[in-house]
């Protein structure tokens, strides 16, 4: 599938018309052409009062994908120790998104300066032209990233001189949720640890979890039209993110749908999952965190009651977001454990 501007038709055949669009960024027309547009399709300044410093780096030169890293500029005065490290995956159903966007900017520059943290914000691949798992796979590749530049020197020096790589966390929104999720997996086992080393994930943190299913739950069959996420676009996401013919039971959607490996000889390293009384997603990523519980995985949820999806990039100086801010600080400084 062609990602482009649409071209102009030849004379006498109808013009491509849309298809498809999400949140008037990105545009599929019925020849099978895919734009885009750079900008989100809402205005959001960026508050940085330069206390967090930031760059950005290439982490997969062969498929032109970047990341960017933040810290606080007076790291080498807090705490007297090296950073730990918190990945950030940004959200927008596999289909739009990017670090470069003025929510996340904001998000990412409180996360540094409140968690004293290495943030690490790393694009991946986007849906329909690169339907999953690509976006799980360059999930995989940034984390795999960080531990190469501890590996023969010449690293970014960033992550030389600032990252502890032993006291990695791995967070996610919505979609990068869900890649959270399949992360935890992969890198779990002995030999995703092994695949890691030097770096070690001390924990995760799953921000209102995308994940799906053919059968819906309570949250997702009354969600309210005016909701920011509602069922149109979230059923819209997993058919242009999902595999030619797949359903949301697909294994890359749903943990525990047919086919979905098994977890209960996983080992998931301590996971906070964060969910929305008002977010269509609430039921189904608590009912997950409760399966994982339940299988003995160090699991908790956070519940925001009235708190919609997304709250937290929406709106990073909410009180709702001060709060999860200190719920994630509390995580991140215990090393992983839980309240």
């Amino acid at each position: 599938m062609a990602s482009s501007e649409a071209a102009a038709p030849p004379a006498g055949e109808p013009a491509p018309r849309v298809v498809d669009e999400c949140r008037g960024v990105l545009f599929v027309y019925s020849d099978g052409t895919v734009a885009r547009r750079a900008a989100p399709g809402f205005a959001t300044p960026v508050r940085d009062d330069g206390s967090v410093e930031w760059k950005d780096a290439t982490f997969d030169e062969a498929r032109g994908l970047g990341l960017r890293l933040y810290r606080p500029r007076d790291w080498e005065r807090r705490a007297g120790r090296r950073l730990p490290v918190f990945f950030y995956y940004h959200g927008g159903g596999f289909c739009i998104g990017s670090r470069a966007w003025p929510n996340c900017q904001n998000y990412c520059l409180r996360l540094a300066a409140d968690l004293g943290a290495l943030v690490v914000a790393p694009d991946y691949r986007l849906a329909p032209e690169h339907r999953l798992p690509a976006a799980i796979d360059d999930g995989a590749a940034a984390v795999l990233w960080l531990a190469a530049q501890a590996r023969g020197g010449g690293g970014d020096p960033w992550v030389a001189e600032s990252a502890d790589l032993a006291r990695v966390f791995v967070s996610g929104d919505s979609a990068g949720g869900n890649i959270a999720h399949h992360l935890a997996v992969r890198f779990g086992s002995p030999a995703g640890r092994a695949e890691l080393a030097p770096a070690a994930v001390r924990g995760y943190v799953q921000l209102m979890p995308f994940f799906g299913g053919a059968e819906r739950t309570r949250s997702e069959a009354e969600c309210p039209d005016d909701a920011f996420l509602n069922r149109p676009l979230n059923d819209r996401y997993w058919l242009l993110s999902l595999p030619e013919g797949a359903t949301a039971d697909h294994p890359v959607a749903n943990p525990f749908g047919p086919g979905a490996p098994a977890l209960e000889g996983v080992e998931i390293a301590p996971t906070v999952v964060v969910v929305g009384g008002r977010d269509i997603l609430h039921d189904r990523a608590v009912d997950y965190a409760a399966r994982l519980k339940a299988m003995g995985k160090p699991v908790e949820v956070r519940d925001f009651e009235g708190q919609q999806h997304g709250f937290f990039t929406i709106d990073p100086w909410s009180d709702a977001s001060a709060e999860l801010m200190r719920v994630i600080k509390r995580f991140v400084d215990s090393d992983g454990r839980f309240d």
